[in-house]
Order: C-alpha cells, then structure tokens, then sequence
C-alpha cells in the first residue's frame, strides 16, 4: 500500500468527523498516511463557541467550512471512518465492493451546548482515532 487516505464522515462535518480529522493530522507523524473529513450532508458553519472550546482544552481546529460528501471525496480515500451513529454503513456500500474498508465508530450527534459533553465526546473521538492510528502504523510497517 503506497499511501492511505481516510475519509472521516458525519452527518454535517460540523464536529464528530471534523475534530477526528483535525486529532488525527495533529497527532498523525506518517506521511503516507491522509486524512480529510466530510459530512453525508453540508451542515451550518461551525459555532465559534465549539471552535474556541477545542481549540483552548486540545489545540486543535476545526473552524472553517463545512465540505459536503462528493464523488471526488469518494475516489480519493481507500479507508472510510464514519464518525457517526445517524449515518448507515450502507451508504459506503459500494467501497467495500471496491475492496475499500469501511470503519464504523457509533458516536452520538453533539447538538448541545454544554462543553463538558462536547469534552466528553471529543475524548472518545480522541481514543478511537488513537487505536486507528497506531493500527495503520503497524499495517505499514508489514507493507
């Protein structure tokens, strides 16, 4: 495998795809290994209050503008990590035909504004996207 490229998907790319993004480029050292994230549907810009509130606890970003899921998303990635409970597997149905994996994390939507549970939930993102890491490090070193 040359190189691997994830696709980290949510329902908006308002928060649960975009913090596993921007924790996996922030702790992610193998250049062959990209990441990028979107949501099945465009979401509302991010709320500044969340961007603020990640960026203070965990120095990371996820400002800027939502992406919505598009063809070349799809062609792009070889690894799909949907960051999601509300986004069937289903809908990456076709990849895993394409010998594509498909990595499901079950992750409640954050439509709150309290910041102990955004803390919380970006935590349990924090720990997935860990194990991910070191497993596509491991699977490189074999290659």
């Amino acid at each position: 495998m040359k190189e691997i490229r994830i696709l980290f998907v949510c329902r908006y790319n308002r928060f649960r795809s975009r913090v596993a993004e921007a924790y996996f480029n922030k702790i992610n050292k193998n250049k062959k290994i990209k990441a990028r994230s979107a949501g099945l549907i465009q979401g509302y810009p991010v709320e500044k209050k969340t961007t603020n509130l990640l960026k203070k606890e965990f120095g990371i970003n996820i400002s800027g503008k939502t992406r919505g899921l598009n063809s070349k998303d799809i062609s792009w990635q070889n690894i799909t990590v949907i960051v999601a409970d509300n986004v069937p597997e289903a809908v990456f149905y076709r990849n895993k035909q394409l010998g594509k994996r498909v990595i499901k994390y079950s992750v409640s939507d954050v439509s709150t504004n309290d910041s102990k549970i955004k803390i919380a939930v970006a935590k349990r993102i924090f720990r997935k996207v860990d194990k991910l890491v070191k497993q596509l490090n491991k699977e490189l070193k074999w290659h």
